[in-house]
């Protein structure tokens, strides 16, 4: 159960009982769909973590692009490459738009929670299967990570879940370092007491969902599942299934920030805690001196 490249929702994908209408996976046209629903739940993520948030879309972004994270809005980057189709799914009375990878997992779904938006999902425009959401000219627009920004760092992470990152970190020119993964539970309980608001980045293959806020309440489970309700979203964080945790600096709206990297069994990349955008210097300087605080693993 550490694969992150898993499917993160119920049951195995091609078995699911359910009647899908391909629509445009393609940018601009992908995104002006998602934009048009109200009342999305929306989900993205592996075995090892996850992420469930309320709300509307913001406008999807791809690798290379500007991205923010705005309260209330669902963040969602893609990387075109890897998204091979979309769909509205229907079963058991709900409907969903599904983006799936070229073998057919699931990456990311939101599920439509209001009659007018499960309406609406029956105007996406239909295309013949076969249709390809890649864009190639995208990609070369990307800034290498070895100099780049925390933007550059988490597209890296999006091309391959961080694997040909990780295997050559040792060009990073930012600061970097491992940190003991059994402590960062117990930094999502302290930004919790302190009011110390966060952002998080959780990964699916091509895909990655983002919030940023208060986080409101923290849980675990025995077998080591932590759960934290962050703004508008619920993210789920499987400590069992994380073998490595790296905290890397690297420039952001307020300067170097700092970013806890959290590694699967097979190096993948399954979550990032970090401070996304503008979010005041106070917090800034309070989330830089609680990552200088972090022992190394």
């Amino acid at each position: 159960m550490t694969d992150q490249h898993g499917c993160a929702f119920e049951g195995c994908c091609p078995r699911r009982n359910t009647s899908a209408r391909l629509i445009d996976p393609r940018m601009p046209e992908l995104a002006r769909c998602l934009t048009l629903f109200q009342y999305v739940q929306a989900v993205t993520g592996g075995p090892v973590a996850r992420i469930d948030q309320a709300g509307s879309y913001a406008v999807p972004s791809l690798r290379g692009d500007a991205f923010a994270v705005h309260p209330g809005e669902i963040a969602l980057r893609l990387d075109a490459d890897g998204v091979d189709t979309a769909v509205v799914a229907r079963d058991e009375g709900s409907v969903a738009v599904r983006l799936l990878d070229a073998e057919g997992r699931i990456v990311h779904e939101g599920r439509l929670l209001s009659d007018g938006d499960r309406l609406l999902a029956g105007l996406a425009p239909t295309v013949h299967a076969g249709s390809t959401a890649v864009t190639p000219s995208r990609v070369r627009d990307v800034p290498a990570w070895e100099n780049g920004d925390q933007l550059a760092q988490l597209d890296a992470i999006l091309a391959d879940g961080g694997l040909a990152r990780r295997a050559a970190f040792d060009r990073y020119r930012g600061e970097h370092r491992d940190i003991d993964v059994d402590v960062v539970p117990a930094v999502l309980d302290h930004v919790c007491s302190v009011g110390l608001p966060i952002g998080v980045a959780v990964f699916a293959p091509s895909a990655m969902q983002a919030c940023g806020g208060l986080v409101h309440v923290t849980d675990r489970t025995t077998g080591g599942r932590v759960f934290a309700a962050i703004a508008r979203s619920s993210v789920e964080i499987d400590f069992a299934g994380v073998r490595a945790c790296r905290l890397v600096r690297s420039t952001a709206a307020h300067g170097p920030t700092s970013a806890l990297e959290l590694d699967d069994a097979d190096g993948r990349c399954a979550a990032v805690l970090t401070q996304f955008g503008i979010v005041g210097e106070q917090v800034h300087t309070a989330w830089e001196h609680l990552a200088a605080s972090l022992p190394a693993a």
